[in-house]
């Protein structure tokens, strides 16, 4: 991370990250213990993403920090909704249910997720200050 970087923007993309890597794992650790198919497939590809994402979240500066904050902040509102559609009314043909493994840990670690995402794109996006002269 820069040195402009204040400290709570630093702990919000620390934070963020980590939400990131936490969405991503859960996402994982289905795949590694018994869900395949189109579905295993869709969520490798949603642990790559969380990866990817939290990285860009700690080393990006600038314009690229501000579009990895936005594409986080919007990849799990993406997956939290595609978790609701499957427990509502389906996606793609999968049905879901909340007695299936990790769903209600999902919907809480996705949330908090966005939540804190919501806020360092709020800071990232935020004007800069021009010093007096």
């Amino acid at each position: 991370m820069t040195s402009t970087t204040t400290p709570g923007l630093r702990v919000m993309r620390i934070l963020s990250a980590v939400a990131l890597l936490a969405a991503g794992g859960i996402h994982l650790y289905l795949v590694f213990n018994g869900v395949g198919g189109i579905l295993g497939v869709m969520f490798v590809l949603n642990a790559v993403g969380a990866l990817v994402l939290a990285i860009g979240m700690l080393f990006l500066r600038g314009r690229l920090l501000q579009l990895a904050t936005v594409l986080s902040l919007l990849f799990l509102i993406a997956t939290l909704l595609a978790l609701i559609l499957a427990l509502t009314v389906g996606l793609f043909g999968i049905t879901e249910t909340w007695d299936f493994m990790l769903v209600p840990e999902t919907v809480i670690v996705e949330s908090i997720g966005i939540v804190l995402l919501a806020v360092t794109t709020v800071m990232v996006l935020r004007p800069k200050p021009v010093a007096a002269g």
